[in-house]
């Protein structure tokens, strides 16, 4: 089993590439911004307490993320038809990058391998700006709010580099190019990992 962390910072392919990886070689896909809007659109115990945080205005806790993504996986996972997991957007701090470990290592299954896709602040602006023509996102739309975003990726989410780095997990590659050049790029890498 392969399980497998697509990474950077918002507006760097990670959906997009992860959907393609996900066909390409048999993965579960695992989107905690599409699992927070099934279960909230689901009206369960856990969508309604993170809709109450999101509400707010708040982070939704760890725990309720955490409690979420196992009952996404324990729901959705099927051996046969799946050979590993694609993470995508998750996990953002150290404390879900270790609870994360917690919950593969109980399934003698770590995570193999961090795959970052970097790319220029002005790129991102660019990308997300685009995407805002089209996503309907307000947080896509106005160039003080996608700041803002990039802001907290790099605050709360980039120190997972140094994290996965200390496990010789991470690997940085060129997200600028095409699509179809970063996923290549990225098959490559999928490639060397299950030799």
């Amino acid at each position: 089993m392969i399980n497998i962390i697509l990474f950077g910072p918002p507006g760097s392919g990670k959906g997009t590439q992860a959907v393609m990886l996900k066909e390409k070689y048999a993965l579960l896909h695992i989107s905690t911004g599409d699992i927070f809007r099934s279960e909230i659109g689901n009206k369960t115990v856990l969508g309604m307490e993170a809709k109450r945080y999101m509400d707010e205005g708040k982070l939704v806790p760890d725990e309720v993320t955490i409690n979420m993504l196992v009952g996404f996986v324990d729901s959705n996972y099927r051996a046969g038809l799946h050979k590993g997991i694609i993470f995508d957007g998750f996990p953002r701090t150290i404390p879900q990058a270790e609870a994360l470990d917690d919950i593969m290592a109980k399934r003698n299954t770590p995570v193999t391998k961090v795959l970052s896709l970097e790319v220029k602040d002005e790129l991102l602006i660019q990308r997300i700006m685009q995407r805002g023509l089209t996503s309907g996102r307000v947080d896509d739309s106005t160039e003080s709010t996608i700041r803002k975003r990039l802001e907290v990726y790099y605050n709360q989410t980039a120190p997972l580099q140094g994290y996965y780095t200390l496990q010789d997990k991470f690997i940085s590659l060129n997200g600028e190019g095409s699509i179809q050049e970063v996923f290549e790029l990225l098959s490559r890498q999928m490639d060397l990992t299950l030799a």
